[in-house]
């Protein structure tokens, strides 16, 4: 069946003439004529049956219609662009479309990733920032790095590691202190992680203290943000030391308390069932979870 879609001439003369509002820029910006905007955006009304513009003698202006659609049809647009210079940029090349929570992907990941580009070179890995699960069916993405309990229909999971994270915050927050204890931690401002809003909770009970407050702070969705905050003397906050081995080597944070918190949950790798025979996912899957075992024998 045929598609109920406008030509792209069409749609492009009419995004360019929505964001200018003005036929005349439209034609500029295009190297068209004025009289070649104005009719393939009469034809794109007349295939619509809406009326996209007002005309008047001081010009033209969008209509409500117009509005709405212009902004659809650039969102589209953008889409299309993207993805056409995305397989420019490949030329055949295998390319693995990468999903990863932010601060693992950035603090631990990338620093790795030259390793894999220099054994594999015919293998190109796109990196993309998600901080929760989604349906792969709906997305480009070849796999994901996401921490969990692995219960994602439809996939392979491959553990990576675990989290532990600890309290960690300036040192003038510290003060001349060496450590602070549960009950000194609790006193302070607690900054709280989106995706995990009852680590604290889980934290204080392990110290079997129960803590009315221990879900109130502000909340921050990555482990960057959370580092921020805390460095800026905002409060103390749970964050795993090897998303922040800079910061505290460089005594920009500070561990408050060695008590870390223990969790079933671990970082995978997410495979979709129906790429797991991909050769290059299979040799990026060896070369991950290899990486992440040497990591955890190191600590």
């Amino acid at each position: 069946m045929r598609r109920k879609i406008p030509s792209t001439t069409a749609l492009i003369s009419f995004e360019a003439a929505a964001r200018h509002e003005s036929f005349t820029k439209a034609a500029l910006e295009l190297s068209l004529t004025q009289g070649a905007i104005c009719r393939q955006i009469a034809s794109l009304e007349e295939f619509l049956s809406v009326e996209l513009f007002r005309r008047s003698r001081r010009g033209v202006k969008l209509t409500e219609a117009g509005l709405s659609y212009s902004r659809r049809v650039a969102t589209q647009l953008d889409a299309v662009e993207r993805d056409t210079l995305s397989v420019m940029g490949q030329q055949g090349a295998n390319v693995i479309e990468l999903a990863v929570v932010p601060t693992f992907g950035t603090q631990w990941l990338l620093p790795r990733l030259k390793d894999f580009q220099q054994k594999h070179p015919e293998v190109t890995v796109n990196l993309t920032n998600r901080t929760r699960p989604f349906l792969f069916a709906d997305t480009e993405f070849d796999a994901a790095i996401y921490f969990g309990d692995a219960d994602w229909s439809g996939t392979e999971s491959h553990r990576l590691m675990g989290e532990h994270p600890m309290p960690v915050c300036s040192p003038d927050l510290l003060g001349n202190k060496t450590i602070l204890t549960p009950s000194e931690i609790a006193d302070l401002p607690l900054l709280q992680q989106t995706t995990r809003p009852y680590a604290w909770r889980q934290w204080f009970n392990s110290q079997h203290l129960n803590l009315p407050r221990d879900m109130t702070g502000p909340r921050y969705e990555l482990f960057s943000m959370l580092a921020q905050a805390a460095m800026h003397d905002m409060g103390i906050a749970l964050i795993p030391p090897f998303l922040i081995q800079r910061e505290l080597a460089e005594k920009r944070l500070v561990i408050a308390n060695p008590q870390a918190l223990s969790s079933i949950k671990a970082y995978y790798l997410m495979i979709p069932e129906r790429k797991v025979e991909s050769a290059s996912l299979r040799a990026f899957r060896d070369w991950l979870v290899n990486q992440a075992h040497s990591y955890s024998v190191e600590e």
